[in-house]
């Protein structure tokens, strides 16, 4: 299989460098005093628009020919990559539709509107997977696939640019899989950078939700996998598929994928808020869940990043964290971040 390179991982950090946030690696003791590691957070939660997604949409807008360009983009979205889309072809100049299943965020509705996007609501998200390819043939309009496009995952492999510079020596990088497109840009960037091998080495894993565990079920057979349903509060973690290509690369350059339930997830989103002053999507809070709750297999004194990949998040849901997520024990008490 061709795998994309250094060059083609850089071409795309260029092309996004000057819209986007280079976000921070912050500290977070409270965590590693929980599990003895030195752990930090990747924070795409402060990324424009409040998610990662950004990245993989502006690389893919920018990489479109140009008359495949006149109609405008259409794409399918629980949210992140909805607004993602938006912002960025208002930024082209461009026409943006989005296709939201019926029991999309309402928050994330009315953002990816804000943006500038029309958008359409419609069945469950493999429905709106179909209803999303209908319109773009029947408009003319360039189907911008939301994780399964090699521009997005090139564009979502600065993420792992960032942190290959950020983090000189080895480390465990835990990041949440929905799809597939992030973790296969950041996996295949460090891949591409030669930091999966050798002195430096950064092992990689993927978190899924107990309740849509697409790429989890890909790994076990075989191949990219479709789920009749997904039951998860981390609607970003929840579309019906893995990727065919970014099962690829998870499959090439991931160590495993592990699941968290719900209300752990909670207790993450309850953690990050308290502890780190930071607010996370459950999307965005999963890497959290899987290292408090010793999914992912560490070392004592291992560097750690949990990728937090997004903040949209209702202040209903957040409420619920805050009322519901268990507090996690940790070894001693002092500051967070730092």
């Amino acid at each position: 299989m061709h795998w994309l390179t250094l060059e083609d991982f850089e071409a795309a950090r260029r092309r996004v460098a000057a819209c986007v946030h280079r976000t921070p690696l912050l500290s977070f003791r409270t965590l590693g005093r929980a599990n003895g590691t030195n752990a930090w957070l990747k924070c795409e939660n402060l990324q424009k628009t409040g998610s990662f997604k950004v990245r993989g949409a502006l690389n893919a807008i920018a990489s479109l020919a140009r008359p495949r360009r006149t109609a405008g983009v259409i794409t399918i979205s629980a949210g992140n990559h909805a607004q993602a889309v938006a912002w960025a072809a208002r930024r082209a100049g461009m026409r943006a539709v989005v296709v939201m299943p019926e029991g999309a965020s309402p928050s994330k509705v009315a953002a990816a509107t804000g943006y500038g996007a029309e958008v359409l609501l419609h069945g469950t998200p493999a429905e709106a997977f179909r209803e999303a390819r209908r319109l773009a043939d029947e408009e003319g309009l360039a189907f911008l696939h939301p994780f399964d496009a090699e521009p997005v995952i090139a564009g979502h492999g600065s993420t792992g640019l960032e942190v290959a510079e950020d983090v000189t020596g080895g480390a465990a990088v835990v990041v949440p899989v929905g799809g597939g497109g992030h973790i296969a840009g950041i996996a295949g960037a460090l891949a591409a950078a030669g930091r999966l091998a050798g002195r430096g080495r950064m092992r990689v894993f993927g978190v899924e939700p107990e309740g849509a565990p697409a790429m989890h079920r890909s790994i076990e057979a075989g191949r990219a996998a479709t789920l009749e349903s997904t039951d998860t509060i981390a609607d970003g973690l929840a579309p019906p598929m893995a990727g065919k290509l970014n099962y690829r690369y998870v499959a090439e350059f991931v160590e495993d994928v592990v699941l968290v339930r719900d209300e752990e997830i909670l207790s993450a989103m309850r953690l990050l808020l308290t502890r780190a002053k930071l607010v996370a999507e459950p999307s965005g809070a999963a890497a959290v869940a899987a290292l408090m709750c010793g999914r992912v297999p560490v070392s004592p004194g291992e560097v750690v990043v949990a990728v937090v990949s997004g903040g949209n998040v209702d202040d209903d849901l957040m409420v619920r964290a805050l009322r519901e997520g268990a507090p996690r024990p940790v070894r001693r008490e002092g500051g967070d971040r730092g």
